[in-house]
């Protein structure tokens, strides 16, 4: 909800049009990111820059405004209920015709509309010339060429929004559909404000109009919570009467007038200068969606991703470590000098300095994983990942869409699942949730970044970790072809996806990216981790009598207790303990080590566990780490998106048997190998 006493600026626009370049230079580092109410899509929203009293809202990318998935909803509703002073329709220039469908629906929905003209600068290397002025006068808004990743023109989009903000929409843009339907819209339009004259000044009558003849459902069910006595006889005939010219496809006789129109339109105000020539983001296609380098360019480009994690992230690791020792020193002298007690001072210390410093020390290998994505989508190469493993999702019956979930479970398994709301089909979305988590997150990447660190060199260290995503990405397309054959049987939905141009990220907006997840990351897992690290504290220090984190403590007898069910795979019983506590969020594993062997810094930890394990027993206990149960907030939201505790049960379930059997099939295929 925008505040009142604030102007709202609402961002709409197609998927890959620059809208979120856009958001980035009008609101800066002042945005926050959440949900929208009820909701999964996330919602991003702003204060605009220099200005406290403009709020801007990024709606989710659509195509239409017809209420056919959750963001084309979400986008309609905002703008009808909220009813932001302005709305900034953000369209790629060098696709206009297929953009102006969305300026075309939001100027019926009567919102006072300024069109920005974005990436003009691909649209003339592609030879086409729009007329601005006449394309303004001929829709009766403001309209705005921008280069956006080079913030040219994003000042005079901000004026002009700011202006029309200002003003009353001019007046209704309508379009004629025809001497068969415009008679029934005008019968339509007259009941309406005759029968309902309080819901025709809140909505444009003419609008609800076309939306009933289009049979809308979700317009027609609030219609009738609403005012349920217009719908009587006579309006029933009104849409019957439609329906006697075109049968059932008067929806698709409206979209063909609106295209009818947009086609003109773009007759009127576009020139084409040159015959549209190979583009270089066309040449670039050529290689890396090609059907036999696609998939090898793809795996070299995450191998090189994850050598870049560990080798650059290095020596900030390394200062990162100094400091959490100065920290450390400077915590236990100032406890000595207060007298602290005893208890106080072993949970400061070893609790949640050690359990809290083991995992920020690995914070500049997160967000150096976090720029590497951020550099990879906006540059426009993961929507050619998707493409290119549109041929791998269907030998396990999904589509590429499916594996943008899994793009994005490389940072969280939580977001992962909650993508899957852009799925159509409710078993490609199942399918999706219980596979995505098998891919490595963020927080299991910290896992492996310190057990391969322990036993590797650097240059080692990165392939260790690529083959653990080999393997994930294997497994699933082997269970995700499983569960489409057994569990979820059916036709494979078609995949259609949009290849945005090629272009240069910019600095501003991968660093804004960046800092955005390794923000919430350190949001989440710090709660995590504080919380559990305090419980693994007690647990290690208590019965008083017992040495600290030794077999005679209460954590010291619950891994006695469940190491035999892990004995087989050659852990011990602190190994074991760490995998339980995992299960509250994967980054505990690190805390629960420090805090078992008593070590506050990273190196020393480090050497404590490359003294007790093999090389071999380190890598089964990173695979274990990579496929067993998902985290406690991950099993909740699957719990909450699929609707049923079901599958959330069964995603626990059939995780911690997949990794048990992969790992003991891991630990000996490697002790035949000679690497016991």
């Amino acid at each position: 909800m925008t505040s009142k006493k604030k102007q709202a600026i609402a961002l709409a626009g197609n998927p890959n049009t620059g809208k979120s370049t856009i958001f980035n230079a009008l609101t800066g580092s002042k945005q926050q990111v959440g949900n929208w109410p009820g909701k999964t899509v996330e919602k991003r929203w702003g204060q605009l820059r220099d200005r406290k009293n403009v709020e801007v809202v990024d709606l989710p990318g659509t195509y239409s405004l017809s209420a056919f998935s959750l963001e084309e909803l979400i986008a309609r509703n905002f703008i009808v209920n909220e009813k932001p002073d302005v709305v900034i329709d953000i369209a790629d220039a060098s696709n206009l015709e297929r953009n102006l469908y969305l300026t075309v629906q939001l100027l019926e929905l009567g919102a006072n509309v300024v069109l920005c003209l974005n990436m003009v600068d691909i649209a003339r290397r592609r030879g086409f010339r729009i007329d601005e002025r006449n394309l303004s006068r001929l829709l009766g808004i403001p309209v705005v060429s921008t280069i956006a990743n080079r913030e040219k023109g994003v000042e005079r989009l901000v004026e002009e929004s700011l202006e029309a903000a200002g003003k009353k929409p001019g007046k209704e843009f309508s379009i004629n559909y025809g001497k068969d339907l415009e008679p029934k819209i005008g019968e339509l339009v007259r009941h309406l404000k005759s029968h309902a004259p309080k819901l025709s000044e809140k909505y444009s009558a003419r609008w609800i109009a076309v939306k009933l003849i289009e049979k809308d459902k979700e317009v027609l069910e609030k219609l009738k919570k609403t005012d349920p006595g217009i719908f009587g006889k006579e309006f029933e005939k009104f849409i019957r009467q439609a329906e006697d010219v075109y049968g059932e496809d008067t929806d698709i006789e409206i979209a063909d007038k609106r295209y009818g129109f947009i086609h003109g339109l773009f007759k009127k105000v576009v020139k084409r200068t040159a015959v549209e020539r190979i583009t270089a983001s066309d040449k670039i296609d050529r290689v890396v969606t090609n059907r036999w380098l696609g998939i090898p360019i793809f795996l070299v480009v995450m191998y090189l991703l994850y050598q870049m994690v560990f080798i650059a992230g290095e020596p900030f690791v390394y200062l990162i470590e100094q400091m959490l020792e100065i920290v450390a020193v400077q915590a236990e002298a100032a406890l000595a000098a207060c007298a602290a007690p005893e208890w106080l001072a072993s949970l400061i210390s070893e609790g949640i300095i050690q359990g809290m410093g083991n995992v920020l020390v690995f914070l500049p290998n997160i967000a150096l994983l976090f720029l590497a994505i951020a550099v990879l989508e906006d540059s426009g190469y993961m929507a050619r990942a998707a493409f290119v493993m549109d041929g791998i999702m269907s030998k396990m019956g999904l589509h590429g869409k499916s594996f943008i979930s899994m793009i994005v479970a490389f940072g969280c398994n939580i977001p992962a699942v909650m993508a899957t709301r852009n799925l159509d089909n409710e078993k490609d979305r199942l399918i999706t949730m219980l596979v995505s988590t098998l891919v490595p997150c963020s927080a299991r990447m910290v896992v492996f970044v310190f057990i391969a660190g322990a036993f590797f060199s650097p240059e080692v260290a990165g392939q260790v970790v690529w083959s653990l995503v080999v393997l994930s990405l294997v497994l699933v397309v082997f269970f995700g072809f499983l569960f489409r054959k057994f569990l979820f049987p059916g036709p494979r939905a078609p995949f259609v996806m949009e290849l945005p141009p090629y272009q240069f990220p910019t600095i501003k907006g991968i660093l804004l990216h960046t800092w955005e997840r390794t923000k919430l990351f350190v949001k989440t897992a710090g709660t995590y981790i504080f919380l559990v690290a305090v419980v693994i504290w007690f647990l290690a220090s208590f019965p008083e009598e017992a040495a600290y984190g030794g077999r005679e403590s209460y954590i010291g007898l619950l891994g006695e207790m469940l190491a035999p069910l892990f004995a087989p795979l050659g852990f011990d019983w602190i190994g074991t303990v760490a995998l339980v506590f995992g299960f509250f969020a994967k980054e505990v594993v690190i805390s629960a080590f420090g805090i078992l062997y008593g070590v506050a810094e990273e190196g020393a930890l480090q050497e404590s566990i490359a003294g007790a394990w093999t090389p071999l027993q380190a890598y089964v206990f990173m695979v274990f780490t990579l496929l067993y149960v998902p985290c406690i907030a991950t099993v909740s939201v699957i719990w909450k998106e699929s609707g049923s505790l079901k599958w959330a049960a069964f995603s626990v379930a059939y995780s911690l048997v997949l990794a048990w059997l992969v790992s003991y099939m891991v630990l000996h295929a490697g002790m035949m190998l000679g690497f016991g």
